[in-house]
């Protein structure tokens, strides 16, 4: 395996996306997203998430299409407000 560097603004950056995205580590994030740049689907943005997180979009988007419920702006507000306070709490803020 071979290594990168990247500033530490650089690497501040691809840190906090990589958490919030649910990747797991730094590395696993930028490989992810290097693979997914050299792939011939460059059309979509499935590399900023995890397979997990597209896995469930995807099955999201199933549910909606089949007539499955549907979120007011409100709704998606709150449901992303108490997510974000979830995991503020599992990181000790």
């Amino acid at each position: 395996m071979l290594n990168i560097e990247l500033s530490d603004q650089l690497y501040q950056q691809a840190r906090r996306r990589a958490t919030e995205t649910g990747f797991r580590s730094v590395d696993e994030y930028v490989a992810q997203v290097v693979a997914s740049d050299v792939s011939d689907d460059l059309l979509s943005d499935e590399h900023i998430f995890t397979p997990e997180v597209v896995t469930e979009l995807k099955q999201i988007d199933a549910e909606i299409k089949a007539g499955g419920k549907t979120y007011t702006e409100a709704e998606l507000d709150e449901h992303f407000r108490r997510r974000s306070q979830a995991w503020r709490a599992a990181q000790g803020n």
